[in-house]
């Protein structure tokens, strides 16, 4: 979640923790436990679900095409209101 910005030359220098349970990312002020990270805790669950659902969203299929036409025959998505 927090490094998902992170340029690929931010992340290329890592040191790792004495313990071996964290990855420190001194370029970033960033660390990571790494059993955190293995048992799915990395993101909080709302980024996580955020980014499913996006994922989703984006997918292509004839049924989604055939619901947009259907839709748009109807006259479309209705506009915003100005508030």
């Amino acid at each position: 979640e927090g490094l998902s910005h992170a340029k690929p030359s931010q992340l290329a220098e890592i040191e790792i923790s004495p313990t071996g349970l964290g990855l420190h990312f001194p370029t970033l002020d960033a660390d990571l436990y790494i059993p955190s990270l293995l048992e799915g805790l990395f993101g909080s669950s709302h980024w996580m679900a955020a980014g499913l659902g996006k994922l989703g969203g984006s997918s292509r299929s004839e049924a989604k095409a055939a619901a947009s036409r259907s839709n748009g025959k109807l006259g479309g998505r209705p506009r915003k209101t100005a508030s």
